[in-house]
Order: C-alpha cells, then structure tokens, then sequence
C-alpha cells in the first residue's frame, strides 16, 4: 500500500466490475484523503483491472508514461447481441453451433498487426466533446451524425491467443496498442467465426510496465517515455526556472527529455530554444 505523506504519488490500483472508473476514483480519493488525484486508461464499468492512478504533481505526467502495449483477458460469449457489445445490454441470444479450437486459433491469429477498427458506438470516446455514450440516447443526433460514430482508427494488436473454449464462452488474451477496443475487436472475432458476440468480462492485465502490485508506490521517472538528458551549468538555473541554453545539455539534439536536479525533475522541449514543458516535479 501507498504511503499517504508525500502529496506526489503514483500507482497502480485494480478496479473491480460493475463501476465506473469515476466512482472507483472517488473512493480511492477518500481511501487516501487526497483531493488531487487522477487516472489514465478509463476502464468501462463492466471491466475490472489495472487502473494507473496518480496524485499532486504526477497527475501532469499521464501523457508522457509508457503505457503500450496494453494486455487485456476477455471472455466472448457467441450468438449474444448487445448494442454495448458488452454484458451491459444484452438483447438476445442465439445458439451457435461448436467450432472446432483449431478455426478458433486461426481467426485469433488473423488479427494479429496493425489494422483499422470502430470504436464502439458506447464509449468514453469524445465526439465534439461530448461522450459518445451520451450522444446514443439522443435518437435525433444519431440519425444525422451517423458518419461520426463510424469513424475508423488505425490500432495494432501486437498478440493474441485462445486462453480456453467452453463452448458457447471464447476466453482470450491480447495485447495491443493504446486506443483498441476489446469489445470491438470481441465482436469482430466472432463476425468472423460467422457469428455476432459480446464481452461477459474483461481484464486490464498492465498497461506498458504497469502492473497491480497492491497499489506499491512507483518511481515516475521508471516509467517515463522520453529519454534523460543532463544539465551542465548551474542547477539553480532550473530551480529558479530562468531560461536555458541548449548548448548546456549534453543531448543538444531536438526532442523532449527529463532532467533531474536536487529532489526534482523536469520535462524539457529543445529545438531552437529550450522550452520548459513541465518544472520543479517533486521527487517522493
């Protein structure tokens, strides 16, 4: 467990099913008695699993951490249609005939590289800043915005492999690049086994290094994606934020790095000039 002392904190928490990742926030926030606290990667209600947490300062870092490729555990239940393609809204269910593991296997495999894919048209996913789960309840939207909720996105599944078959249940693991859907990619598993198909559960495995291991506290800068680079004149310089001179980094070449000094760290742009992207990052 996490200690409560240091304002910057960073995590991985494991959020049950059934809630959403707001309320599970929530609840975290109140655990730790930290107001300042965020998350990356929402997980839709109905999922479970690795949720990357963070408070204070940290909370500015999402955007720079590692989190590909992401690993998921899903179960497929076949001939079930639910708009959600999830559990959520099951609307029927057919029977399907047994298939043979080996055809199974084959369509897994199919869908291994980079490829184009639909989000689900109930999602966190913004259209025009508004959440695309909303949007669908408006009837009067959805007739004149079709277009929009069939917009495709290139994603890239790195694996996949069959877990376990008990017919009508596909059990599957994957791992993917950031913005894939699993209930699209479970549905369109079972369009090809000639079929439909929603989730009945759905597991965040990690995201990137991050894994749940009891909500330890991590060292950000393990987890950051950009290079380190090191300043060579006057600490202060940074401390005080004042302006900086490429020519005093030893990486001068352009691009974003993190650079330490003191108990701090900071995230800097260089191209023609040094631009400080994020400063004076406490180190707990």
């Amino acid at each position: 467990m996490v200690s409560s002392e240091c304002n910057n904190l960073l995590f991985v928490a494991k959020k049950p099913s059934f809630i959403s990742s707001n309320k599970f926030l929530n609840q975290l926030k109140r655990k730790y008695g930290i107001k300042k606290m965020g998350f990356s990667g929402t997980l839709d209600p109905f999922a479970c699993g690795s949720l990357i947490i963070a408070t204070g300062q940290y909370t500015k870092l999402f955007r720079f951490l590692k989190k590909t490729p992401k690993t998921y555990i899903a179960s497929l239940l076949l001939g079930a249609y639910s708009p959600t393609l999830d559990i959520e809204k099951i609307e029927k269910i057919e029977n399907v005939e047994k298939l043979e593991i080996e055809k199974i296997k084959q369509v897994l495999n199919s869908f291994k590289g980079r490829q184009f894919q639909s989000p689900p048209r109930y999602s966190a996913k913004k259209i025009n800043g508004i959440r695309a789960y909303k949007l669908m309840e408006n009837e009067k939207w959805k007739m004149k915005n079709d277009e929009f909720l069939d917009k495709e996105i290139q994603i890239k599944i790195f694996d996949i492999e069959l877990i376990n078959y008990s017919h009508p249940f596909i059990t599957f693991k994957a791992s993917v690049s950031e913005g894939t859907y699993i209930r699209t990619l479970g549905y369109d598993i079972a369009e090809k086994l000639g079929t439909v198909g929603s989730l009945t559960y759905l597991e965040r495995v990690n995201e990137g290094k991050f894994f749940y291991e009891c909500e330890k506290k991590l060292n950000p800068l393990e987890y950051l994606n950009v290079e380190e680079n090191f300043y060579l004149n006057d600490i202060n310089n940074l401390l005080l934020g004042k302006k900086l001179n490429k020519n005093d980094f030893k990486i001068q070449k352009n691009g974003i790095y993190f650079v330490t000094y003191d108990k701090y760290f900071a995230i800097i742009e260089i191209n023609e000039e040094v631009k400080y992207i994020l400063n004076r990052i406490e180190l707990c």
